[in-house]
Order: C-alpha cells, then sequence, then structure tokens
C-alpha cells in the first residue's frame, strides 16, 4: 500500500493537536473493537468535561460547514452519538446555523411520547453525528431509521478516520467509511484521518510523541488502505 501524503490541512492538525492534550487521542498497546493490537487509541468518552465538549462541538461545526453538504438536522445514534449530535448543534447555533436535533433509544419506550426517537422532528435532510467507523453497520441501521421516519440521510460526520480495513477475512479490502460511502450512499465527512495523526508524528518537536510514529507507520503499512 502507499504511505499517507502530508495533508497540510490545518483544522485537522489543530484538532489531532486538542486530541493529543486532552488525552482522548493516546499512544501505546490498545486492541481494537477488530481484535488488531494497535499503537494508537481514540476514544471520545475522554471529552468528558464541558470545554472538550465544546471545543469538539466546534471542530465538527467547522468542518461540516466548510464540507458544503447541505443538511437541515442532526442525528445521533445512541450511545455515544446523543452527546456528540447536541454538542455539535451547540457549535453549529455559535456559527449562525441553527438546526435541530434527534436521538435514538436503543429501546422503545411505551410511556410518554413513546417510540425509539427523541428530540426534534426527523424531517428533511439530515446528518449522522458519530465517533469514528468500523464495518459500517451501526451507520446502516441510523439510515435506516431517518428513513423510516420519512427523512433522508445525507451523510455522515465522525472525529477521525482510521483509514484501515474493516475487515481482514474475505475478498472485501475497503474501510468502514469507504463502506458507508460506496455502499449506502453517505457522504463521510472526518475532521481529521490518520494520514493527518501521521503528520503530526512526523512534524512534531516532542519526542513522546515522535516516539510513535513507525510503530504507527507499521500499522498503517499492515492494515491500512490506499488513500
Amino acid at each position: 500500500m502507499t504511505a499517507a501524503a502530508p495533508t497540510n490541512d490545518l483544522l485537522a492538525q489543530e484538532f489531532v493537536q486538542f486530541s493529543v492534550e486532552a488525552g482522548v487521542l493516546r499512544f501505546g498497546d490498545f486492541t481494537t473493537k477488530a481484535g488488531r493490537k494497535s499503537p494508537y487509541f481514540f476514544n471520545t468518552g475522554f471529552f468528558d468535561d464541558g470545554m472538550k465538549l465544546m471545543r469538539l462541538g466546534e471542530f465538527y461545526a467547522r468542518r461540516l460547514l466548510a464540507s458544503g453538504v447541505e443538511f437541515d438536522m442532526l442525528f445521533g445514534p445512541a450511545y455515544k452519538g446523543i452527546t456528540l449530535a447536541a454538542a455539535v448543534a451547540i457549535g453549529l447555533a455559535k456559527h449562525g446555523k441553527n438546526v435541530g436535533y434527534a436521538y435514538n433509544r436503543k429501546e422503545a419506550k411505551a410511556h410518554g411520547e413513546g417510540g425509539t426517537l427523541v428530540g426534534a422532528a426527523v424531517k428533511g435532510r439530515v446528518m449522522i453525528i458519530d465517533d469514528v467507523i468500523t464495518d459500517g453497520a451501526s451507520k446502516r441501521e441510523a439510515a435506516d431509521l431517518i428513513r423510516a421516519a420519512g427523512a433522508e440521510p445525507v451523510g455522515v460526520a465522525i472525529t477521525m478516520d482510521r483509514q484501515e480495513r474493516a475487515r481482514d477475512d474475505g475478498e472485501d479490502r475497503r474501510s468502514g467509511v469507504q463502506y458507508v460511502e460506496q455502499t449506502l450512499g453517505l457522504q463521510v465527512i472526518a475532521i481529521a484521518t490518520l494520514a493527518d495523526l501521521m503528520q503530526l508524528l512526523a512534524t512534531t518537536g516532542d519526542p513522546a510523541l515522535a516516539a510513535s510514529k513507525d510503530a504507527v507507520a507499521a500499522y498503517r503499512a499492515r492494515y491500512g488502505i490506499d488513500a
């Protein structure tokens, strides 16, 4: 596979640096959902206070507004997507775009308003907000919920595109992001990618960060897709 080329994406570099400083992006020995040993780990659960969450929402908002994709509301799949959608709605409002947001319950509620959907009425063009895409299955479920409500999903906004294959077996060598775009027909808008992370590691003046560069490059060489 080819090496990750420098992206020179200033917003992405700012976000990756912020994620490191916030303790959300960590380096060491981790096991991914796919069972792979990874030298880095990105966990949005560590955006765990008001300031971090406010800045995260602003990063999402800036990326979404710069993308040019038109949308009327946000949808956050349970559970991480709920908090993220709320943060992004606030970030967008600060930039002059006020939109509603909704989310789903894992189990339907039998009392009160009932059903599985909560928040603004799901209608029009809907942007799904989530943290990452692993194999795309949960994004298919979210898209199905949105269509069942009579609306149209137009894209998925995520924090980090790991740019790696979803599966090690079989002939499908695509990443989860590629699956969502090519099979589900939804545009994926990532604040940053693995290539952006590698650029930071290659240019940082922090020896502790630079020490992870070779391990991350080796991981990409083994599991990555062609960017």
